[in-house]
């Protein structure tokens, strides 16, 4: 079998480490694995495969040599680190949303667009987490009948602002007990205890920049441009696994039994919805691991070829790590 150099830049970030355990996981046949972050990191050992890999400094020339990029790191680094990497002649799997809506460069999830990833032209985009999840418990209704227009509900983890977020809601939620004083840097209000009906930043039409992202990115990723998405994100005391609301809208009528069939045979996905015995998607069962959960499937009660349903999926694997290693195992020819 083929091995390959692989890098991770930011590997000591959340995304970064998980990216590590994933590619360990799913023995991703590798030759060398370079290891990239901050000058601060530099000379730190990870472990992966038993030995222990040394952090090196993520800097012009670092790329050398190497085959697949994941990128774990901010839009600015991963803007001042993506030419050097075409150049030196890798894939780079970006995590951020620096490229997302260029025109040239693709914007993958595997299971729904993988072949788009042959397009490239040394950069692919990773999707905003709850885009994947999203997409990943609608596409199989969007192969029954076209999706024309949904409505989604997002309720964000703590850990998709990055590690700091589960520790600050911990320590809130600690101070809280014992009459502590309550700080909130990681986050604009306190979250413990609360709900923040705002991620990212507000735009004139009202919606914030990461509620526009499931439209936008939407369209692109399942080639529907005139998806119509109306979103609302809100940022919930959970440590790990983002959940959906939705209600779409299909172009014929659909039946509740066609859609929970196409969704138990959609790879990617399982079909969870026993209401009568309480089986329902939610994060503390959706958590470390890589399939999105999907149930509380119903007829909407507006629109006759409305189905809203309700699912969860980790954020930091499928909707991240897991999600970039799977556009790399595409390019290899691996089974993912």
């Amino acid at each position: 079998m083929k091995k390959f150099n692989v890098g991770i830049l930011g590997a000591t970030g959340a995304v970064g480490r998980e990216m590590l355990n994933i590619l360990e996981e799913r023995k991703f046949p590798i030759n060398e694995l370079r290891l990239l972050a901050s000058p601060r990191s530099v000379g730190t050992k990870v472990p992966f495969n038993g030995e222990d890999v040394e952090i090196q400094l993520a800097q012009k020339g670092a790329f050398a040599g190497l085959d697949f990029v994941l990128g774990a790191a901010s839009n600015a680094v991963a803007k001042e680190f993506a030419d050097d990497i075409v150049a030196a002649g890798a894939v780079f799997i970006d995590n951020s949303s620096a490229f997302r809506m260029n025109d040239d460069v693709p914007l993958i999830v595997p299971e729904i667009n993988g072949d788009d990833a042959f397009l490239n032209k040394g950069i692919i985009s990773n999707p905003n987490c709850s885009t994947i999840i999203t997409l990943m418990a609608v596409n199989a209704i969007n192969k029954l009948s076209k999706i024309k227009a949904m409505n989604a509900c997002t309720y964000q983890a703590t850990s998709g602002a990055g590690a700091a977020g589960p520790v600050e809601l911990r320590n809130q939620a600690k101070a809280l007990l014992d009459g502590g004083e309550i700080k909130n840097e990681v986050f604009q209000y306190q979250i413990a205890e609360n709900l923040i009906p705002q991620i990212g930043s507000f735009l004139d039409n009202g919606y914030t920049t990461e509620e526009m992202k499931m439209q936008n990115e939407g369209r692109k990723i399942m080639h529907l441009p005139e998806l119509l998405v109306n979103c609302t994100c809100v940022r919930v005391p959970v440590v790990r696994s983002h959940s959906i609301a939705v209600t779409l809208v299909t172009e014929d009528k659909l039946s509740i039994e066609e859609v929970r069939n196409a969704i138990a045979n959609a790879k990617g996905c399982k079909l969870y919805d026993d209401v009568d015995n309480k089986v329902y998607p939610m994060p503390i069962v959706t958590s470390d691991q890589d399939l999105v959960f999907v149930g509380r499937i119903r007829k909407d009660l507006i629109n006759e070829n409305g189905i809203t349903l309700w699912c969860c999926g980790d954020q930091v694997r499928k909707g991240a790590a897991t999600n970039a290693v799977q556009i790399a195992m595409k390019l290899a020819g691996l089974d993912y």
